[in-house]
């Protein structure tokens, strides 16, 4: 590759390459599921810096640019809910994705966040019955199925989690 990938922490003004990094990851997503209206695909720049700001995020660059980057944020049991693990397709299969989920559990389970945010208890996250890869990386970190929902007919979020 040349250049390294390096792990930081996202802020503000990497909110507009993170939403359009996400739109393109999540293209193969809503061609897996026949959805294109998946909330990855819709999210306003706006709501994304929400998330940012009301929890943690790291990007993965390669060089200038950002080419993977996860979301998470713990509530007041201790459950730190992580979202949108995205890599840029032509990055997939060397690592970055599981480097991501390393990286924000090191960080919550650190307790780095701010008083009153209780220390970490678990992990959790989610992803489509489909998504075979994302299932596959989940389950090799040490998450576990805990939940089914059915969203409609043709997709089931499957829940998995692990202990802090």
């Amino acid at each position: 590759m040349g250049l390294s990938v390096t792990i930081s922490a996202a802020d503000e003004q990497d909110a507009e390459h993170i939403l359009k990094l996400q739109y393109l990851c999540y293209q193969s997503e809503a061609e897996l599921y026949g959805d294109w209206s998946i909330e990855p695909l819709t999210q306003s720049l706006d709501a994304l810096r929400s998330e940012l700001r009301e929890g943690h995020g790291l990007v993965a660059r390669l060089g200038d640019e950002i080419v993977a980057s996860v979301r998470a944020r713990i509530d007041e049991d201790g459950t730190v809910r992580i979202a949108k693990l995205i890599v840029h397709p032509r990055m997939r299969r060397h690592g970055l994705g599981g480097r991501l989920l390393d990286g924000i559990e090191r960080h919550f389970a650190s307790g780095v966040e701010q008083l009153p945010v209780p220390p970490a208890k678990r992990f959790q996250l989610f992803t489509g019955h489909r998504s075979e890869g994302n299932l596959r990386l989940y389950r090799s970190k040490g998450y576990a199925q805990v939940a089914t929902r059915e969203l409609g007919p043709k997709l089931t979020l499957v829940t998995l989690e692990k202990a802090a």
